[in-house]
Formats: C-alpha cells, structure tokens, sequence
C-alpha cells in the first residue's frame, strides 16, 4: 500500500495510475470523501487527511509501504513562505510519527538555486525534510508542459501565445506530468538508503517558439510566440489577484537568466511525452 498526497492533481493522479497499474494497492490522501469518491472506484482506498494536521498525516502514512508527497501549491505566498514552513512542520511530524520505510517528495527544477524565488517553497522543504529517519528521494521536476493550459485559448482565438519566457528561441528542460507521477511511482517501488535527489526532463528542451509550433500543429492554423515586456509583470499579476508578485517575477527571471536550473544536467532522467503530445491533448480537451 503506497499513500498518494496530491492524487486530485495531475503528477498524484498519474502517479497512482501507475501504481494501481503495477498491481499495487494505493491509499488517496484527500480532504473530503467527496474528493476521494473517483479514487475509490478506481480501487484506492481513501484516507482523509490535511496538510494543516499532522495527526491526520501520520495516519494516512502509517502502515504504508511508501508515501508520495505533494506539497500543496501556493503560487501567492506571503513574504518568508510562512504557509509552505508550516505544512513541512507537519509532514515531518507526521513522517517521525509513522515511520514510512520511504518517502518520495515531488520537488522541481532549481530547488536550491541561490536567489529567492516562487521555487525557494521547494528548497525549503529539500532543507527540513532530507535528515528524516527513513530514505527520501527529492523527485526534481522541470517546467511543466501542462502549463500551457493558460495559452489554449489564446492561441485558438488570436494565433499568439504570451510568452514569459524569453528569448523565444531558448529552450529550457520542460516535462510532462505524466512523465512525473510515473516516474514518481517507480521510485517509491524502489529501495534505496538516505537522501538522493533526481532530476527529471522531457525527451528534448523546448522553447516558446516549440510550444507555439506544437500549437500550430494541434490547431491547423499558424501560432506564434509574443513575449511580454518584463515591466509589465507586476501589474498583470497584481490585477489577476496577487498581492506579493516578486517571488513569481524572480521565478521567471531565474529561468529567463539561467540562474534556475538542474544541478547535475548531465544525469537528468528523460521522459517519454513530448511537447506536441501535451498540446494536442490540451487543445482536445479545450
């Protein structure tokens, strides 16, 4: 049996299609039984659980052969990451009380980079959660491809894809989050000892242009890439809603300067998915 946190998103959810498809048994760790009605037709069994109680983590852990964590994603954190510091206080919590024999934390892309970003929320979690008394592996993903999502409509609308990501002919590591949740499931039926992270990339580095080329492709109309201008960054965001912009602006400009990145580019993991898959399912399902 492996506890699944994220499980209603897209890497839990492929991650538990994996197991379940292995012939493992998966536990969903949701908070509502309504949330967990899906899963439990589909074979798991449900946990009810929540990232602010650690009592509630430790039993949805306990008596498990491994648990996948999925950190709940704050995209508008306030100043310091105080939210994300204290859902990591209460998974280890929960870990040290249940003694899982492993865990598997999905973590990203430039985790550790130097400079404080929307990613430094996974940094922090690398940092509290790599001393836990049972093996741990920090499941480094790149961008995800399904980010694009955002872009469906534009491109099937206006031909134009707004670009955060500049230049437009440089490629970045991106991955599909099917490509995650596999792999994520392949390592929790794994055994290792200690802490050890892997990094995990598509098949091929992909740019803004790329992914407008895969639009052109999935839509039968020519798309193109625009990049939108660095100062406008902070208004667009303040008027979708945020009230503390500059870790996302960092983010970006970490990926547009280079200064995010894998540390061990070399010995990345390749997924199997690539761009024009994503886009064509994305437009499918638009």
């Amino acid at each position: 049996m492996f506890a699944i946190t994220g499980i209603t998103g897209q890497v839990g959810g492929a991650a538990a299609r994996a197991l379940l498809d292995a012939g493992q048994k998966v536990r969903a760790v949701v908070r509502s039984l309504e949330k967990g009605a899906p899963h439990a037709e589909d074979g798991c069994e449900i946990s009810l659980a929540d990232f602010t109680d650690a009592e509630s983590l430790a039993r949805a852990f306990s008596g498990t052969q491994g648990v996948f964590i999925l950190l709940p994603p704050i995209f508008d954190p306030d100043p310091g990451f105080p939210e994300v510091r204290a859902t990591i206080a209460n998974i280890r919590a929960a870990v040290e009380a249940s003694r899982p024999p492993k865990l598997v934390c999905l973590s990203t892309i430039g985790a550790r980079a130097q400079e404080t970003n929307l990613l430094s929320q996974l940094g922090l979690m690398e940092h509290d959660l790599a001393d836990l008394p049972c093996p741990v592996v920090f499941l480094r993903a790149a961008w995800f491809l399904e980010n694009a999502a955002w872009d469906v409509p534009s491109a099937r609308a206006e031909g134009v894809i707004p670009s955060f990501l500049t230049p437009l002919d440089r490629t970045i590591p991106m991955v599909a989050t099917g490509d995650v949740g596999r792999v994520a499931a392949e390592l929790l039926q794994q055994t290792w000892s200690g802490c050890k992270v892997v990094e995990l990339e598509g098949p091929r580095r992909v740019s803004p242009n790329d992914l407008a080329t895969a639009f052109s492709r999935a839509l039968d109309s020519v798309v193109t890439a625009r990049p939108v201008p660095r100062e406008s960054w902070a208004g667009i965001f303040t008027a979708q809603g945020m009230t503390n912009p500059e870790p996302r602006i960092r983010m970006l400009d970490g990926f547009n300067e280079g200064w995010i990145a894998f540390e061990h580019p070399e010995a990345t993991l390749k997924g199997w998915i690539d761009a024009d898959a994503v886009i064509a399912k994305l437009c499918a399902g638009a």
